[in-house]
This record gives structure tokens, sequence and C-alpha cells, in this order.
């Protein structure tokens, strides 16, 4: 199966050699796709000198910050336009153990069409998180999957792999969240699709170096398109989400 790492990036450059390096070691088959929204600490030409030395590494530079969901839009239909069967969707920042990808990619062999790393699944952790973030974040799973019958612990996750299949399923250039209501977008629109999926457990680390890109505009740009859709679903609409 050829897997596709997607990477999307932003003031990465004092991480991005050592994730790079740390991706082809825990899944060396895989290729990598730098996703880079024109960083102005030159992330894209850090990655592009690593490419060389690593080789099977992709550097994409779009031409301003526009949010992470775009982001990986492009990666995935850059894949998808390339061959690629799978996509895993990880940060640049060690919040995600590049350590974790043989298990995150496993399931595939089994069929499924989705794999969540999941934080929130028996033997998930979050070492680090102040109960108040916790709340927050549970809270935003449980009222997610409510409203829109996810079947899924934590939708909100950022650590996943999808199939081609059920991508090509999925009309990408009518996604809407930009921000990480897209994790939340997209697994619903994976189980409308009729996505098998599973959630593995994973520890989540928040990042080390550099700023979170985690904000109340973020979370609120969630909520709302949430309950859009969780309204619309209880209405019985036709359209795709």
């Amino acid at each position: 199966m050829r897997i596709l790492v997607v990477l999307p990036t932003y003031n990465e450059g004092s991480n991005i050699e050592r994730i790079l390096r740390a991706v082809r070691v825990a899944l060396p088959e895989a290729d990598i796709l730098v996703v880079d929204d024109s960083s102005p600490d030159g992330t894209a030409k850090i990655a592009g000198e690593i490419a060389g030395k690593l080789g099977s590494i992709e550097v994409i530079v779009r031409p301003e910050k526009n949010g992470l969901g775009p982001a990986y839009r492009a990666g995935f239909q850059w894949g998808i336009a390339a061959g690629y069967e799978a996509f895993v969707e990880m940060d640049s920042d060690f919040s995600h153990d590049p350590a974790a990808l043989p298990s995150l990619v496993a399931p595939l062999a089994d069929g499924a069409d989705l794999v969540i790393g999941s934080r929130y699944v028996a033997g998930g952790k979050i070492p680090e998180w102040k109960l108040s973030r916790r709340l927050l974040s549970r809270g935003g799973n449980l009222y997610a999957s409510l409203m829109l019958g996810l079947g899924v612990k934590d939708s909100t996750a950022g650590f996943r792999v999808y199939t081609a299949r059920i991508l090509q399923l999925i009309d990408l250039d009518s996604v809407e969240a930009n921000g990480y209501g897209f994790q939340i977008e997209m697994t619903y629109r994976a189980r409308r699709a009729g996505a098998v999926i599973r959630e593995i457990p994973i520890s989540f680390i928040d990042r080390v170096e550099g700023e979170s890109k985690m904000s109340s505009s973020v979370v609120t740009e969630a909520m709302a398109l949430v309950t859009k859709w969780g309204l619309r679903r209880l209405t019985h609409s036709k359209r795709p989400i």
C-alpha cells in the first residue's frame, strides 16, 4: 500500500528536520508531503534540504496561511492525483508521537477506512493537560458526537489515517472548516460515506517548541459548524453535510 504522510507546517523550522527523520524511521515505507503556508522562518527551505538527503519527501508551498483544513485538503488532493492509497495526518511538533505510526496504519489491513489516534479510548492519555482543557476537549467531543451521531470518542483528534477510497467519496472541495473543526467535519463526512472507523489509543503531548495553533476563534468556529450540521441532520436535510 502506498502511504503518504501529510505534514502541514507554519513556522516549524525548529522541528521540521527532527520530525521528518523520526517519521522516516517509524514508517520507512511511507512517503512524506510537507504542505507549508509560506512560513517566514524558512520551514519549506529546511524541509527541501532534508528531502534532498532522505529522499521520498516532497514540499509544496501555499501562498499564505489560511488554516489547517485547506492545508490538509491540498495535501490529500495532491496525493490522490499521485496515486497514493492511504494518507496520514499528523502535526509537526511532536505532539503526535511518530513511533505510534505503525499502530495507526495497521488497521487498514483489516478493512478500516479511517483510523483515529484517540486520547479517549482505553489506553489513551493526555498526561500534561490541565483540568479546564480536559473538560473543554471532552465536552466538545461529546457535543459533536451527540449532534452528529459520530459514534467515536475523539472526533477532534488530528493524528489519523484515511484510505484514498474514503477520501474520494468525500467532496473535499466543499469541506467548510478551516481550523480544528476540520477533524470533526471529516469524521462526520466519512461516517456518512459508510466508512469503517477504528480508534486506537495514543498518548498526546502538547507541543514543546513554537506556538500552539489553538485559539478561542478556532473553538468557536468548530462549535458553530457542529451546531449547524447537527440542526441540518435533525431536519433530515439531504445536503451532503
